[in-house]
């Protein structure tokens, strides 16, 4: 038995944005076409990260996001408006938008593990480049080119940099070295944080290096006594339990607050779970990535999340792709398993205040939260890695703060999705039986 302890009139913070995601939704253009634009919308997903989106067709390929795609000829002028391609941009970033999400902006360019590279190769000239950025910002938020006044608060300044070494060949995402990426962001960051103060600019977007890697970074930062403008650090894991995400946020936070950013946002904008990379592990972990137990370990991880040093998470990846989108269903776009995650942390995000709530158990994980109208929705989830655990848990939920008669629940198991399910209610107690790998939302 597992006990929760809840306490629905202590407030201890915030509700933070835990169930962001990378790319946004799938407009069907015509009767012959599909999408997931109302399943994406009912989730109420607050920020998506545009990275990879040249990788979805149906968002526009090689036509959309990436700044090479977006200004394709790096000799033009970048001034001049007529040397930009925005269009299949802006439908993403409007159908995003239309779905009640934010983007989150990726500057530079998608990963390519193809034998020749295109557009992750450092470019030609690190101030230009930094121009054009410039244009790309201004265009949505600004109105210029034609554009938008979209407010997009968050840039980052590529990805993955140091994913592969320094002379590693056939570099996936940064073709350079790491030094020379330190000047990119040094001369990027700095050029667009003063043309526009009032956005936030950050990176890189680590892929796993926190060591030697990121120590260098945050020196060459902050050398000499300077402090190259860095609104957010964003990183990023794949793991099998929420502990290491929550080891890898600590040693993050650290670092950061250490190098004198004490104000910058830790981002975690690409998570899921991956048991290993190799012919072993791989598969199966694709598999459960779009499994109950991918659902459990996704409700898991943003529970967690909430009460450790990460001010944004996410999840990798709403496109739907046979790899790590467990969101959406690739043939017919219907939603899986981890899917319902989601709009069940939209509850909880929604009521904005989080109250106390303390588990006993490790492999049980909830947050509470409470309405400025004294709405009270709990999540609970419990998640086991282990396959060979078959056997039910039996939650016990005690409120300090009063009575819990009239408590409706929702459960997300191997049968149901986000459907009623009947618990035990005695005066200030709730008792659920949860089943390895499911999760329920608890509504008063």
């Amino acid at each position: 038995m597992a006990e929760l302890k809840l306490d629905s009139s202590k407030i201890v913070g915030v509700i933070k944005p835990m169930h962001a995601v990378n790319n946004g939704p799938i407009r069907a253009r015509n009767d012959q076409s599909r999408g997931n634009f109302d399943a994406y919308k009912a989730a109420r997903i607050p920020f998506a990260r545009n990275h990879d989106a040249s990788h979805c067709a149906t968002y526009g390929g090689p036509h959309c996001v990436d700044v090479a795609n977006i200004f394709r000829d790096f000799n033009a002028d970048p001034e001049d408006p007529a040397n930009y391609d925005f269009l299949l941009t802006d439908i993403l970033i409007q159908n995003t938008l239309d779905a009640g999400t934010e983007t989150y902006y990726r500057l530079g360019a998608s990963i390519e593990h193809w034998a020749k590279k295109y557009n992750t190769l450092p470019p030609p000239d690190f101030k230009k480049w930094a121009v054009i950025c410039e244009h790309i910002i201004a265009h949505y938020n600004e109105g210029w080119a034609d554009g938008f006044q979209h407010n997009i608060q968050y840039w980052e300044i590529w990805n993955e940099p140091d994913l592969d070494e320094d002379d590693s060949p056939n570099k996936r995402c940064w073709g350079g070295t790491a030094a020379e990426y330190y000047e990119l962001y040094k001369i990027t960051a700095t050029h667009l944080k003063a043309r526009f103060p009032n956005v936030k600019i950050g990176g890189p977007a680590l892929a796993w290096r926190v060591g030697d890697w990121m120590d260098n970074f945050l020196a060459a930062l902050t050398k000499d006594g300077e402090k190259t403008p860095m609104d957010f650090f964003s990183w990023h894991i794949y793991c099998i339990q929420p502990q290491q995400i929550l080891d890898r946020a600590k040693i993050v936070r650290e670092k950061l607050d250490a190098a004198g950013y004490t104000e910058a946002e830790s981002v975690l904008n690409e998570w899921n779970y991956v048991k290993g990379w190799g012919k072993e592990w791989f598969q199966y972990s694709v598999n459960t990535i779009h499994n109950l137990k991918g659902g459990a370990f996704t409700m898991s991880c943003m529970l967690a999340s909430q009460n450790s040093s990460i001010d944004l998470l996410m999840y990798y990846d709403a496109r739907p792709t046979p790899g790590f989108c467990g969101l959406f269903n690739i043939y017919d776009f219907s939603p899986m398993k981890p899917y319902y995650a989601f709009p069940m942390f939209a509850d909880l995000y929604d009521l904005k205040n989080q109250v106390s709530c303390e588990t006993d158990d490790p492999d049980v994980y909830a947050i509470a939260a409470r309405g400025e109208d004294g709405t009270l929705k709990t999540v609970v989830c419990y998640y086991q890695e282990d396959d060979e655990v078959k056997d039910a848990k039996t939650v016990v939920l005690t409120d300090a703060a009063g009575d819990l008669t009239g408590m409706t629940c929702k459960i997300v198991d191997e049968t149901r999705n986000l459907e009623d399910y009947e618990v035990k209610v005695s005066g200030n107690t709730v008792e659920i039986v949860l089943t390895p790998n499911s999760y329920v939302l608890l509504s008063k």
